[in-house]
């Protein structure tokens, strides 16, 4: 990793895609929100919205136009119902997909919840100098995700987003 990553500050947003859930019920979100503080990065916004493209895409456009936010973390929307539409959504609006992060999620699935991982449609990538990443709305695909996957790396993303 390149030295200075590791210092790399992190200013997160949180978008939870759902049609049903409150803060109250966002047991995914809440959780994302609680593992970035524990490792002292700042989430800067934290939204729910309806499984609607245009709101998904409007809530991407903004935060990754918005000085202060390196990255963004989705949760929710990811499966095959016909109201899953976040992956569809912000696949086409990423300049870069991080192809890895989807394999590894489903593998690292695989091994908990057996071939039903391979359901899941997670993945990662930039736009803009933001890192978003797309999850599952399950807190146990969270938790995954989050502390196998993103927070080792989230600043190495990051600082390779804004690397010269």
């Amino acid at each position: 990793m390149h030295p200075t990553h590791l210092q790399q500050p992190i200013h997160a947003a949180i978008l939870t895609v759902s049609d049903t859930r409150t803060k109250a019920e966002d047991l995914a979100g809440q959780r994302i929100h609680s593992l970035l503080l524990e490792a002292t990065f700042e989430v800067v916004d934290y939204q729910i919205t309806r499984d609607e493209p245009l709101d998904i895409s409007e809530h991407i456009h903004t935060w990754c136009n918005h000085a202060n936010i390196n990255a963004i973390i989705v949760t929710g929307g990811t499966g095959f119902t016909p109201r899953d539409q976040t992956y569809d959504t912000i696949l086409p609006l990423f300049e870069k997909e991080m192809m890895g992060f989807g394999e590894l999620f489903r593998t690292l699935s695989y091994e908990e919840i057996g071939p039903k991982a391979m359901f899941s449609r997670a993945t990662a990538g930039s736009r803009h100098q933001t890192a978003i990443y797309v999850l599952p709305g399950s807190t146990n695909a969270v938790t995954l995700a989050m502390t196998k996957l993103i927070l080792p790396t989230i600043q190495h993303f990051v600082g390779e987003l804004n690397r010269l």
